[in-house]
């Protein structure tokens, strides 16, 4: 592992750690990235090896349980998906975006740090006996579908890959795991959802939970394998049939979750899984009533009156709009001084059937509002950039579509309180 900065005052520093040596071991176990070298330097006593110009050092250190070495590595590289499903979003983006968008992230490392769902297709027992090793838990699993056959034809991934043979090890090891499947109309649902989901709660509770998505669909598709949309007619059955699916499964805390997705396509009302103890918002799965949650409590801080008069443009996806008209504005319209527009932008670039807000681009905004009275500053999710928060998907900068529309874009987070800051 490459060192990028060291900090003074640090273990680094004080053994001559320089930036751009290498740390190659750790009590002669090899390092291989930032949480293979946090689980092994979590001790009193160890011995590091390091590769400092071109020389191979060793270095015995004395230290606190907890004290790392003090330094930053550079990024470690991230394994990519061994698949090629037919649903995957990334071959549904347009050409010509920046490469990190063709991407297709498949790292069990990054399920564990940020809760990114992976097939494990790409791990083998090494893998699974470090998972085990180091405790890294929860992961999220993306499954699809438990048919062996199946799984084929929807990964295009040619030999059996033994997920459940995994998971079984996983589980009987103490590891949670958290599985996704993606709902195809007429692929599969029907009894292969049921017995996928059968096939999973043979490993409950330490398989926790299993969250159905909707497939999300672009313009995008031609030449890609033939996919039907999720429409509110099959989105109202799956609801129906989710009352049958929890029947089926009698836990005490919900063992099948729908993302808030189905609800909103279904205009009802979504359920709040806040009682319960995981937190699968990142997968769509209980954002709304967290939302919702998060307003009632802002609410108490709200200004009653700000001090001068101010217009305010919220924008929003479709999918999230009509929970803005009926929670968010009635609350904002309270305050003195504060008129706040409501607009929705539909999504040109991706196609109209994606419909979350994190999914617009700066030309869909500035072309659906540049003719609109703005008032004084346009708000919008942060989620439209990327993760160093400075561009939209399209390439734009915040400071760009400013200037476009003639008025300041502003990001907000998780709380409205950020229209007062």
């Amino acid at each position: 592992m490459v060192i990028k900065t060291v900090f003074p005052n640090s273990i680094a520093s004080s053994i001559g750690l320089k930036s751009g040596d290498r740390l190659l071991k750790i009590n002669n176990r090899k390092v291989l990235d930032e949480i293979d070298y946090q689980f092994r330097f979590s001790s009193d006593f160890i011995t590091i090896s390091v590769e400092m110009n071109g020389a191979l050092e060793s270095f015995e250190i004395e230290k606190e349980y907890d004290d790392l070495l003090g330094v930053v590595f550079e990024d470690m590289k991230i394994r990519s998906c061994a698949n090629d499903c037919v649903f995957c979003f990334v071959d549904q983006n347009p050409s010509n975006m920046r490469k990190g968008m063709y991407f297709r992230d498949g790292d069990y490392r990054l399920s564990y740090l940020h809760g990114h769902y992976i097939t494990m297709t790409n791990m083998g027992q090494r893998e699974l006996n470090r998972v085990v090793e180091q405790k890294l838990s929860p992961l999220y699993i993306s499954i699809h579908v438990t048919d062996k056959d199946l799984r084929k034809k929807l990964f295009l991934y040619k030999k059996d890959d033994d997920v459940l043979k995994k998971i079984k090890f996983l589980t009987e090891n103490g590891i949670e795991l958290h599985a996704q499947i993606v709902l195809m109309p007429k692929l599969n649902d029907g009894q292969y959802l049921l017995n996928s989901l059968d096939d999973l709660y043979h490993f409950y509770p330490n398989l926790k939970t299993v969250s159905i998505v909707p497939v999300g669909l672009t313009r995008h598709r031609k030449g890609l394998f033939e996919i039907q949309e999720v429409d509110k007619k099959y989105s109202d059955k799956v609801l129906i049939d989710r009352f049958k699916i929890n029947r089926r499964y009698n836990t005490l805390s919900p063992f099948v979750v729908y993302s808030d997705e189905w609800f909103l396509i279904s205009k009802m009302n979504v359920p709040n899984y806040s009682e319960f103890d995981f937190d699968l918002t990142e997968n769509g799965v209980g954002l709304v009533s967290k939302f919702i949650e998060n307003l009632n409590n802002d609410k108490k801080l709200f200004p009653k009156k700000i001090p001068q008069k101010k217009i305010i443009t919220i924008i929003t996806g479709d999918l999230i709009y009509d929970t803005f008209a009926n929670h968010v504005l009635p609350e904002l319209t309270k305050i003195e001084n504060l008129k706040i527009q409501l607009k929705k932008v539909k999504n040109k670039f991706f196609g109209e059937s994606v419909t979350v807000s994190g999914l617009l681009t700066g030309k869909d905004i500035i072309d659906q509002l540049k003719d609109h009275k703005l008032g004084d500053e346009v708000w919008v999710t942060e989620r439209i950039l990327n993760d160093e928060k400075t561009l939209t998907l399209d390439d734009m900068t915040v400071d760009e579509i400013s200037l476009k529309l003639k008025v300041p874009l502003k990001l907000s987070g998780d709380s409205l309180l950020d229209l007062f800051k």
